[in-house]
């Protein structure tokens, strides 16, 4: 049996202190290469499924990192709780450098999907490793205003993503959003091998749950593809959508029925015994659909049906930016300062339904400025949730399960995301290829065809075939948002309910019972040789002054 030392190990409390500045920049890095990867093809995206002549296949190279970033956050949560997190963060780096290099050099739309999974891969574990790391050195009363900057390193990407994309694209080609990986990924290599000094794991040879892993991975890989295929690829009726539900529902009984049994489950069921656990992650689910579904697709909006370029496009998303790094960041020094975080995420929540309404009452008459003021309602409502909510689970179990916690939690964000991604992606595409057939003029989608049209092409094109295309890419997006608006409003009515626990303000960690003992041993030795002292003082005392009468 374990007891509990409310105080850091001395080792561990020195480098914390000597090397926090360090570790944290490193896992800015980490978080910067995932949430980079995330933003950065946005404003590529047009023209790279256009010269790849893949444009019915685009809403893959997003959902493709996304959902194997989804499927791989629960393992490296408890892989990282059991056996150490140092090693795994490497590992994510690799992988994830190893998915840019293979779409960069990709040379088909099945090429690039395909590194872009890989990057997936090891994207997962750059987000979720370095919020448990924060856990494992920093309290959470202190914690606030570190996870606080890690949403504002979101943020930042959200901007320079596109910026960069735009930039890439426009200049020295959409490779380098894949290039540019590599630089990044070996800083932050660099940073966690020589920086990053955590205690081991709670064991040597863990019982993995490997049947739990490829049930959930099941579990999840068929609920995105019906997402994204359902009603478009294949109709709802069809036999593949069918299978697919079928094999998503018995691979989710069995997985509750496998993890109620594992030595060491992935995702352990006593975690939905916790009210803040559940509250936060069904709004995380609700806010992750919100939140993908809308950034991954206003910048190829707002290149089509606003005519700016790449790198324009990536400048007009900066009040999203500007106002989700500012409140991120201001938030995070609020709870760390106050102990108060609950009425945080309600109001963000309230805000982020504010900006989907507004957002779908976009048209092609809509001036520019106003559309900024609707995205930047948005970053203020996404700065003043997501790492919070992160929070909120962190501060309601013990550091030994932490990063599972942690990982449970980004997990059914991150299924808000795929299923965000997705199923805009495919609404929008759907909606999307019928109105261009509907509205082209005989003969306007030659040269390729829809598939192959890009920012640059459209601009060139007259105007009884631009304006078509302009107005098909606003009215196939902008009511989409209205649709989202419901979830944002479910995620505030369910924050409502969050019990405030007090933060932390140590870092609780489990001592060997036989440690402790010695340790008790040791200091009742030393109590009787104090008062054998106190005692032979007191005599001398007495022995001096008999002498003296």
């Amino acid at each position: 049996m374990n007891a509990v030392n409310t105080q850091q190990p001395p080792h561990q409390d020195a480098d914390s202190k000597r090397n926090l500045k360090l570790v944290f920049a490193g896992l800015m890095l980490s978080m910067l290469l995932a949430s980079l990867s995330q933003m950065v093809l946005s404003t590529a995206l047009p023209t790279v499924v256009g010269e790849l002549n893949g444009v019915d296949h685009m809403v893959w190279v997003i959902t493709a990192y996304i959902l194997a970033s989804t499927i791989s956050m629960p393992i490296y949560g408890k892989l990282g709780d059991l056996l150490g997190r140092k090693n795994l963060l490497i590992a994510a780096i690799t992988l994830f450098v190893a998915g840019s290099i293979a779409g960069g050099m990709a040379g088909t739309m099945t090429w690039l999907i395909a590194g872009r999974a890989v990057q997936g891969l090891g994207g997962g574990g750059l987000i979720i490793l370095s919020q448990a790391v924060i856990a494992d050195l920093v309290p959470a009363r202190d914690r606030g205003k570190y996870m606080g900057i890690m949403g504002g390193t979101f943020a930042f990407s959200s901007v320079a993503g596109p910026l960069l994309g735009g930039w890439f694209t426009e200049d020295i080609g959409w490779r380098w959003t894949f290039w540019i990986n590599i630089p990044l990924g070996a800083l932050a290599m660099a940073a966690t091998i020589f920086f990053l000094h955590l205690p081991q794991g709670t064991t040597k040879r863990p019982k993995l749950d490997y049947t739990g892993m490829a049930l959930l991975s099941a579990a999840t890989t068929s609920l995105v593809l019906v997402a994204t295929w359902g009603g478009g690829t294949y109709a709802w009726t069809s036999a593949v959508i069918l299978g697919l539900i079928a094999m998503m529902v018995a691979s989710a009984i069995a997985f509750v029925h496998v993890e109620g049994r594992a030595d060491e489950p992935i995702i352990p069921l006593h975690l939905f015994r916790d009210r803040n656990f559940n509250l936060t992650t069904i709004a995380g689910l609700f806010t992750g659909v919100a939140m993908f579904g809308a950034m991954s697709y206003l910048p190829t909006y707002l290149q089509m049906a606003t005519g700016a370029s790449a790198t324009g496009a990536g400048l007009l998303m900066v009040p999203l930016m500007g106002s989700m790094l500012v409140v991120s960041v201001v938030s995070g020094i609020y709870v760390s300062r106050t102990g108060r975080y609950k009425w945080l995420p309600i109001a963000g929540s309230a805000a982020l339904a504010v900006s989907m309404v507004l957002l779908s009452t976009m048209t092609v008459e809509t001036p520019v400025w106003l559309i900024c003021f609707y995205i930047g309602i948005m970053g203020t409502g996404l700065g003043a949730t997501m790492q919070l909510l992160v929070l909120v689970v962190q501060n309601s179990f013990h550091i030994t399960e932490v990063g599972t916690a942690t990982a449970a939690n980004n997990y059914f964000r991150q299924v808000g995301a795929s299923l965000g991604s997705a199923v805009v992606g495919s609404v929008f595409a759907t909606r999307l290829t019928r109105l261009l057939a509907e509205r082209l003029p005989s003969g306007g989608d030659s040269a390729g065809g829809a598939n192959s049209f890009t920012p640059d092409a459209v601009k060139n094109l007259p105007d009884a075939i631009r304006l078509p295309i302009v107005e098909s890419y606003n009215d196939a997006l902008a009511p989409i948002f209205l649709y989202i608006a419901p979830l944002a409003i479910a995620a505030m009515i369910l924050l409502c309910f969050i019990h405030e626990k007090p933060l932390a303000t140590t870092v609780e960690r489990d001592i060997p019972a036989d440690s402790l003992d010695e340790e008790q041993s040791l200091a009742e030795e030393e109590v009787p040789d104090e008062q054998l002292v106190d005692e032979q003082l007191v005599d001398e005392q007495l022995v001096v002054s008999a002498s003296s009468r």
